[in-house]
């Protein structure tokens, strides 16, 4: 990017970009890039072109690493569990096995992931898991199904916080959900499509004699390696060495991303994001106080999507239907579920706020669980649906909010990688408890695991709430420390070391 380099380059909100652009005092030289440098450029067309080649790319790798942890539940009422004559509660330790891996591995993934280019992990552990899901489909018995759980916890790991810290690195924070959305949405989608899947694979049953169980994970885990095989390729690193822009379009994508999350004060020099490698900025990552306030919002949507994704099928058939009726009634759960999250995410980022969503859909999802729980499935079946229909709309809008509210708040990517690691790894040890809420012995109310899964969103509430009240207090803090001239007693250094914690720095809430 000859040119557009050694340049102090300025972003924050898409209203402080339009209204004024401010550049750090340097030695005489060359005049630094400001936003003008790149006015005569189309930013909406460059945005559509990243969309397009990064998005399907990633939706892709998503919707087929839930569709494998998560087709277990299909696996189960086509007959998985008695062939293996396993118990309940060893069914369930099959479920909660994978998260305790899962959530172990994903903050040393995001570091290689720092050190290793996004082309070259991403579909290397897609690979990894699609042999052990491909595996997994010639299982014996319970020993054998745990230890391939384990393993697919292990591999697995990586994509979720490594796809949602990648996109940090394209888009800025006012745009991010949308995306974040969009990828995401592919979990809905996966859920839709594991029904249809299994609808349609358990046919198979008996098949060179195999059970339709297997064959469920032998097919879905050989279609992984291949579209792993595809991404080798089909993945691009960052912005700074993407062939499908062009050198001056690479260029405005780097100086909009550079300075996030600036105050509004024209008087002051905009701060660049720390991004060297430094184990102080992971330090940091861990002692942050907003990255563990935020799991606890995080565990107040994730438990009910695991409820929801992994015992979905199980509800639905304990309502009085046949398997392959129950497999069919989840895909317009999903797939209305995947469109609102899309259409949340667009008017979240266009306002600039997430809190409001997040509570509101936390909301919602306490409507649904209370419909399930407050009604007889043998005398209102049709209620109880409605209840996991409506919980379902809200968690799956939730999620890449509560995603994309973290990502926001974190400066410096090293920082953010660790944090969103933690958020995401920390948060889904949810789906390990989430994995024992819906007992077979509960069935067909279930009132315990509903139960759970509203004292977990009751506590999600409460956690938004100390975030919006947290964040909203430290940006008025800054703002007077400002005014009052604190800002001429640090040195530009100083203040991008800082990341998030400088007070020239902005929370979103």
């Amino acid at each position: 990017m000859a040119g557009y380099t050694d340049k102090v380059e300025s972003t924050g909100s898409q209203s402080e970009e339009q209204a004024h652009v401010e550049t750090v005092d340097r030695p005489a030289g060359p005049a630094p890039v400001t936003l003008q440098s790149f006015a005569h450029l189309d930013e909406k067309a460059i945005l559509r072109k990243m969309d397009l080649r990064l998005i399907p790319v990633l939706a892709l790798l998503y919707l087929l690493s839930f569709l494998d942890r998560g087709n277990i539940g299909n696996a189960k009422i086509e007959g998985l569990q008695e062939d293996l004559g396993m118990t309940d509660d060893q069914y369930n330790w099959c479920l909660t096995a994978f998260f305790f891996t899962y959530a172990a591995f994903e903050v040393p993934s995001n570091l290689m992931l720092k050190r290793v280019r996004p082309s070259i992990w991403l579909p290397a552990i897609m690979v990894a898991w699609g042999v052990v899901m491909t595996l997994m489909g010639i299982v014996h018995n319970y020993a054998g199904l745990l230890s391939a759980r384990i393993f697919l916890g292990v591999t697995e790991a990586g994509l979720f916080p490594g796809v949602a810290y990648y996109l940090t690195n394209w888009y800025r924070r006012d745009e991010i959900q949308l995306r974040q959305a969009m990828f995401f949405s592919a979990a809905s989608v996966a859920g839709a499509f594991s029904g249809l899947l299994a609808f349609g694979i358990g046919k198979m049953d008996g098949i060179a004699g195999l059970h339709g169980w297997q064959w469920i994970f032998i097919l879905e885990g050989i279609a992984t390696v291949v579209v792993a095989c595809i991404a080798f390729f089909a993945l691009h690193d960052f912005p700074e060495t993407a062939k499908f822009l062009t050198e001056e379009e690479r260029a405005f994508v780097v100086y909009r991303l550079k300075y996030q999350g600036q105050s509004e004060d024209p008087n002051r020099a905009q701060v660049a994001q720390a991004d060297e490698f430094r184990w102080k900025y992971a330090r940091d990552a861990f002692l942050d106080w907003q990255i563990w306030v935020n799991v606890f919002v995080y565990w107040g949507i994730v438990c009910p999507l695991y409820g929801i994704s992994l015992f979905l099928p199980t509800i639905i058939r304990q309502l009085g239907y046949q398997s392959s009726q129950a497999q069919l009634m989840t895909v317009p759960v999903y797939i209305t579920a995947a469109i609102l999250a899309v259409i949340a995410a667009y008017f979240s980022d266009r306002v600039g706020k997430r809190s409001p969503f997040i509570i509101g859909f936390l909301l919602v999802m306490v409507i649904g669980f209370s419909m399930c729980i407050a009604t007889d499935p043998k005398e209102n079946p049709r209620v109880v649906y409605a209840g996991v229909f409506v919980a379902a709309c809200a968690i799956y809008p939730a999620f890449p909010g509560v995603i994309a509210w973290l990502s926001n708040n974190l400066s410096g990517s090293l920082k953010r990688s660790v944090g969103m690691a933690i958020q995401i790894g920390v948060g889904n040890l949810g789906g390990a408890m989430a994995s024992n809420f819906y007992r077979a012995k509960d069935a067909p109310q279930y009132k315990l695991g509903h139960g759970l899964e509203l004292g977990f969103i009751g506590a999600g509430i409460i956690a938004s709430l100390i975030l919006l009240i947290g964040y909203s207090a430290q940006n008025k803090k800054r703002a007077r420390k400002i005014q009052d001239g604190v800002l001429d007693s640090y040195t530009v250094e100083e203040l991008s070391a800082k990341g998030d914690r400088a007070i020239t720095f902005r929370y979103v809430y």
